[in-house]
């Protein structure tokens, strides 16, 4: 059979199945899902997204006032980033399954107990240090710098992905890499010529070196999550993804408490609260306000991982980088000179690089399951 028969013999079969089974047309649309559930899913997403972004947003200019009027507890700042993990509990019982278990799937064998606590200590011991290491970039740096610091994030995670999930770097990822790096290199040679935090060259600095390790930590964090999920526990459902976020962060919430108590900052957290200058009601609100804020970023981050992926959630995280730098010029009178416009431009151009790769994977796989499910409607 010549080749322009079999794709008239391939047409004609398409044809047929359409005219047998409309709906494959009308609700699927080649996507291999009904519409109103694509349609929703997208709602979701969109939902977890504006929840990570207003979140995040509100929780680093909660942090940073904490420290501009008079807060000085790095152990507690750090602690507000995670104590807050009981409000995702009951989220256990909201949220519904994105996928249906299908009882004639072969699950994997989980893994055992002692692998598995092993494997939240790990991420949970590695979560503190990043929340410790950027309450210091918190109170050493202006939050507009600070937040132009974070994208970098996205280039650590490919660098972590690269060995551990063989991540595959194409030319937008490479050029979101490039981009994200100048960004980051442009603020350390910023003079900081309006310097709202007051502090000296080497605080500065120490907050600046701090951020970054801290980005490469979380970089490094994501890339393991996604390791431990597609090698050791070789499945993902939301339970799973809810126990990868609950359980470090337990883990992280008794590291900050041990931090708390062991470098003596506790002894200081009342006299800290009465020479707040907003006021004693003041600063509560702001402590569980920041608690409030970080936990609804984590839902939306979560939200994103188990209906997109954990890539993705970062990606949306990093979008909020122009966000907070805008909100810090109203609410805190910081001044976005020169230098740091041209790094938040570099930034979100390495954000846009690197979503464009990621709708670009989404379109593939979609692609992929759309041929499967026409391939096996064809068989029955």
């Amino acid at each position: 059979m010549g080749e322009t028969e079999e794709v008239e013999l391939q047409v004609t079969i398409g044809n047929a199945d359409k005219a047998a089974n409309p709906k494959i047309t009308e609700e699927t649309n080649g996507s291999g899902l009904p519409q109103n559930q694509r349609y929703s899913r997208w709602i979701r997403v969109f939902l977890y997204a504006l929840l990570l972004l207003t979140g995040q947003s509100v929780a680093m200019l909660l942090g940073r006032l904490y420290f501009e009027k008079g807060g000085d507890s790095k152990w507690l700042s750090a602690l507000s980033q995670v104590v807050g993990f009981p409000i995702l509990i009951p989220y256990y019982f909201i949220a519904k399954p994105k996928d249906p278990p299908n009882p004639d799937d072969i699950l994997p064998k989980p893994p055992s107990t002692l692998t598995l606590l092993a494997v939240y200590v790990t991420i949970g011991l590695i979560t503190s240090a990043i929340c410790f290491l950027y309450s210091i970039g918190t109170q050493y740096l202006p939050v507009s710098t600070y937040s132009l610091l974070c994208p970098s994030q996205l280039a650590f995670n490919c660098f972590f992905s690269y060995f551990l999930n063989s991540q595959k770097f194409t030319p937008p990822i490479i050029n979101s890499l490039l981009l994200l790096t100048i960004s980051s290199v442009l603020l350390a040679f910023n003079k900081e010529s309006a310097n709202p935090t007051n502090v000296s060259k080497a605080k500065y600095a120490v907050g600046f070196i701090c951020t970054i390790i801290a980005s490469a930590g979380y970089g490094l964090m994501l890339s393991v999550t996604q390791f431990c999920f597609n090698k050791i526990i070789k499945r993902t459902s939301f339970n799973v993804v809810m126990d990868m976020v609950i359980y470090p962060q337990t883990v992280a919430v008794s590291v900050a408490v041990i931090g708390l108590f062991a470098s003596g900052e506790w002894n200081n957290l009342i006299g800290e609260m009465g020479e707040y200058q907003l006021g004693k009601v003041a600063y509560v609100m702001n402590i569980v306000w920041t608690v409030i804020s970080w936990q609804i970023s984590s839902i939306g981050c979560v939200g994103l991982i188990f209906e997109v992926s954990s890539l993705f959630s970062n990606a949306v995280s990093v979008l909020g980088t122009p966000i907070v730098p805008i909100l810090a010029v109203f609410f805190l009178n910081e001044k976005m000179d020169g230098v740091k416009g041209v790094s938040m431009v570099l930034a979100v151009w390495g954000f846009i690089s690197y979503a464009y790769q990621q709708y670009m994977d989404d379109r593939e796989e979609r692609a992929q399951k759309s041929l499967l499910n026409e391939v096996s409607q064809r068989i029955d």
